[in-house]
């Protein structure tokens, strides 16, 4: 129902921005018609309830409307101020509705004491009581449609919008459980069910805040995309190998991947200027980045250093990591080892490190001193 739907509203464009404000746009309308409904009937009805939830959907449309508007202004081309784009609106539009959320729970939660030191029965109505299933069915549709939606284009707003839905069934379904419990047991329990709901809410606010925070802020770098940038760039021929990776996220379609590949420095610079060209340009088609590529000519075919380098492997290898760059200075009283080794960002012995890496070093040759640099492995065993 929800891909008819999306068909219906944008045809059979994948244009990403179309398909965002398309799924925002349905959201208000949803919203804006549970409003106006519940409003009617609340007021006919004289519910409380009703009117209540009304007032929830109407701020719900709100959050809808805030989705559009950032959504809108992150399909905006790059421009003198922005030389990046507008990608990360969408991260500030999840944001907001993150802070909606957490509103309602702060709003439900007042209700709830107040429920709780001044205990009394929720009006019921049937015709009530049936509003507030439709609505919680209607809700439920929409949070799986803002859902689906989201995760097919990666939308922060609204995969935070259908988070946004999910607490108002919960919500909602707290009202109605009330209600019932209330005319047939007679027990006031709507204060400790807006107790617990609002706890519920609370955390799925926080959640959608913090997600939002992270990424605006450089969360934990998405594996997966780590994991198929480097099996891509080593594909390739002459590719020895790949480290030093970095994605910079400027909004979801708006990233950039920098790398260094690791080839023979004997080889033909021309051929592997072409061939690292082409892996930028063939891999950034594929998955919608743009990547830079360093060359690190490194030494093969010399056996000292091809022993020095297969032990050294093995022993971090232990350890899960790696190094890079390794080259092999003889002088007369020693042997210097330059190289790099690359670590996670929460490794914390690092001088232990050091000496367990001199230690394998000397069992090769006693002439060995490391000179070791340490960076930073931002898609530690993406690559493993």
């Amino acid at each position: 129902m929800n891909q008819w739907l999306l068909d219906r509203l944008i045809g059979d464009s994948d244009d990403r921005g179309k398909i965002g404000q398309a799924g925002s746009a349905t959201g208000i309308v949803v919203n804006a018609l549970l409003a106006v409904m519940k409003f009617i009937i609340g007021s006919v009805t004289g519910s409380v309830a009703v009117a209540a939830d009304a007032v929830n959907n109407l701020s719900d449309a709100g959050g809808s409307v805030v989705s559009l508007v950032t959504m809108r202004i992150a399909q905006k081309p790059v421009d003198k101020e922005h030389p990046f784009g507008h990608g990360r609106m969408e991260y500030i539009g999840a944001l907001g509705v993150g802070a909606l959320i957490l509103l309602m729970g702060f709003e439900l939660l007042k209700d709830a004491v107040n429920s709780i030191l001044h205990p009394s029965l929720l009006a019921f109505g049937w015709v009530s009581f049936i509003i507030l299933v439709i609505s919680i069915l209607m809700k439920a549709w929409l949070y799986q449609f803002y859902k689906d939606v989201g995760g097919r284009i990666d939308s922060a707003a609204l995969l935070a919008a259908s988070k946004d839905s999910l607490s108002d069934v919960i919500a909602t379904s707290a009202v109605a459980v009330s209600m019932l419990v209330g005319h047939f047991l007679g027990w006031p329990v709507d204060g400790w069910m807006g107790l617990i709901v609002a706890g519920l809410i609370f955390k799925a606010g926080i959640d959608v805040c913090k997600s939002t925070i992270d990424q605006l802020l450089g969360g934990e770098p998405d594996k997966e995309l780590g994991r198929k940038i480097y099996d891509m760039v080593l594909a390739y021929d002459n590719v020895l190998g790949v480290h030093d990776l970095m994605v910079h996220d400027y909004g979801p379609g708006r990233c950039m991947a920098s790398l260094h590949a690791e080839v023979p420095a004997d080889g033909n610079l021309i051929d592997l200027h072409e061939i690292i060209d082409r892996a930028e340009r063939e891999i950034a088609e594929k998955l919608n980045i743009i990547v830079c590529i360093h060359m690190d000519p490194i030494v093969t075919g010399d056996e000292e250093t091809d022993r020095v380098h297969a032990h050294l492997s093995a022993c971090l290898e232990k350890e899960g990591l790696m190094l890079h760059d390794l080259r092999r200075v003889p002088g007369k009283e020693q042997i210097n080892l330059v190289f790099d080794v690359a670590l996670p960002v929460d490794y914390k012995d690092v001088e232990g490190l050091r000496k367990r890496i001199s230690d394998a070093a000397k069992e090769v040759d006693s002439r060995h001193v490391c000179v070791i640099h340490f960076d930073l492995d931002f898609y530690h065993h993406a690559n493993g």
